[in-house]
């Protein structure tokens, strides 16, 4: 059972059902074609009433047995309610009292000549109900994309914020590159200045060298060969 359907039917019911209960007491207050205006128009009412009822008879067949046992009493106490207005139409009009008899499939009103008018009538409101009905059917198709474009820029967004951080990460290890390249920069620096030290204290080491053979070989000549 789509319960949807059955309370918009149940709500259109009990809006007509306040309409003709006020019906009675007007018609006694009124005479000649405003009271058969009057008349008429119940007939009409009560006819659209009997068909909203028909519908949520028809929308209870497929309904659990719990909930299609308390709706149908309901539904029967509804029906005695339109028979009681009926009489009190009756009472209060009795030169132009109701015709109305429900009939499984269709509905006779009051006027024969009033029949087309009603089901022109009938058929406004039912594509009444088909164009609210579109009308939900559009509105949750909308909610449901309003609904997906929220989790979509959510994703967006997750993504973007994800992106920022490896971006971030990404700058940090090229600001620890820089800084291990300017490490290695002032290694190299040290490396070919202790490298240039190491030769020159070779080379004095080699001068010191030829130096103290020079002294050693002019002491050996001064002792030896000219003594």
């Amino acid at each position: 059972m789509s319960s949807e359907e059955f309370e918009k039917l149940h709500e259109i019911y009990r809006s007509l059902y306040e309409e003709l209960k006020l019906m009675p007491e007007r018609a006694l207050k009124c005479h000649g074609e405003e009271r058969k205006k009057l008349v008429r128009s119940f007939d009409e009412r009560q006819g659209e009433a009997e068909e909203m009822l028909q519908g949520m008879e028809d929308e209870l067949r497929a309904a659990p047995s719990s909930y299609r046992s308390a709706m149908s009493t309901k539904l029967r106490m509804y029906r005695r309610d339109l028979g009681k207005l009926q009489r009190d139409i009756k009472l209060s009009a009795p030169g132009f009292g109701s015709s109305y008899q429900p009939v499984e499939g269709s509905h006779h009103g009051l006027y024969s000549s009033e029949n087309q008018h009603s089901t022109h009538l009938q058929s406004q409101r039912a594509l009444l109900l088909q164009g609210t009905e579109s009308l939900n059917n559009a509105s949750q198709s909308i909610e449901r994309s309003q609904r997906i474009a929220a989790e979509t820029e959510h994703i967006g967004t997750d993504i973007i914020e994800e992106l920022g951080e490896q971006r971030e990460q990404l700058d940090r290890t090229r600001n620890r590159l820089v800084n291990t390249g300017e490490n290695l920069s002032r290694s190299r620096k040290v490396l070919r200045a202790m490298s240039r030290r190491l030769v020159t204290n070779k080379l004095l080491l080699g001068v010191i060298i030829l130096m103290e053979l020079a002294i050693l070989g002019a002491v050996i000549y001064l002792k030896f060969f000219r003594g």
